[in-house]
């Protein structure tokens, strides 16, 4: 039995694999001049965020939330609402991204709540439910 060209063979079909994964330049190759040139990856939705549709009224478990939330946190006066949006968000983060969370990374039809207490604006997000996301709180 003759097994060299067998191992020769294997052994050529797995240099070529090694170089078509590597580029051709092998394991201590760095980044491409255009890899090198590309923007770091953002995993933060940047600036505020735009409406992507028109006003809309805030449904009342929408708004009963947001009153909860700011009574969780100590927020005693009557909020007044400064403006309601519906939004698509791009990822999980409904726009609020906390820096080490990860989130799911689909568009998101939601709302964009602003409320106004004693002077103080509040940004709240809302998903597809009815639980309120503080914004920068």
């Amino acid at each position: 039995m003759r097994r060299t060209p067998i191992l020769a063979a294997f052994a050529l079909a797995t240099l070529a694999l090694t170089s078509c994964s590597t580029g051709g330049a092998g394991p201590a190759a760095g980044p491409s001049a255009s890899e090198s040139s590309r923007p770091p990856l953002q995993t933060t939705t940047p600036g505020p965020i735009a409406p992507s549709g028109p006003a809309v009224t805030v449904p009342q478990s929408r708004w009963d939330a947001l009153v909860a939330d700011l009574a969780a946190r100590g927020v005693t006066g009557t909020p007044e609402l400064v403006s309601s949006e519906a939004v698509t968000f791009n990822d999980g983060s409904l726009g609020c991204a906390a820096p080490g969370q990860s989130y799911t990374q689909a568009q998101i039809d939601g709302m964009r709540v602003v409320v106004s207490v004693d002077g103080k604006n509040y940004d709240y997000r809302f998903g597809q439910g009815a639980e309120a996301k503080l914004c920068g709180g």
